[in-house]
């Protein structure tokens, strides 16, 4: 399995709003301390938002927080928002499959399988599964965001 950038920035984007619940945070932070373009980032906040799980206040002392309690927001539920292609090999878009040997092939089931064992593992965490490294994390942040971006 391979997740999208964008999956995974909407995760750490959770992530770091869950890790500063005690204040707005601007997307400009988030993308210091994990060295996104804030451009890609405008886009995962418009869908996280969309989707119920930020907040935006507009305003000085605005910025983006989290819209739910981290333990409500489900890890799998996200990423199957987050990601448009399930199509782990042609087999599995009946529109354009041209393999030869799907209908014997025993390996586009075992694909299927491994592919819901994945997200089971993913639906088997919330967010707050994650809030016990919280100090670790939020330490290597202030790290990487005093740190100079290569180039």
């Amino acid at each position: 399995m391979h997740l999208t950038k964008f999956s995974d920035y909407a995760l750490r984007l959770l992530l770091y709003l869950a890790l500063h619940d005690e204040r707005p945070v601007s997307i400009g932070e988030v993308s210091r301390a994990y060295r996104i373009s804030p451009h890609i980032l405008v886009k995962v906040v418009q869908m996280l938002i969309a989707e119920g799980l930020v907040s935006s206040v507009r305003g000085r002392l605005g910025g983006l927080r989290l819209a739910r309690a981290p333990s409500d927001i489900n890890v799998g539920a996200l990423v199957r928002r987050t990601e448009s292609n399930w199509t782990l090999v042609e087999c599995f878009d009946a529109q354009t499959n041209t393999c030869p040997i799907e209908p014997v092939c025993g390996l586009k089931a075992v694909l299927r399988h491994a592919q819901h064992a994945f997200v089971d593992v993913l639906d088997s965490h919330t967010l707050a599964d994650f809030m016990p490294r919280a100090p670790e994390v939020k330490r290597l942040l202030r790290v990487t965001a005093a740190r100079p971006a290569a180039g």
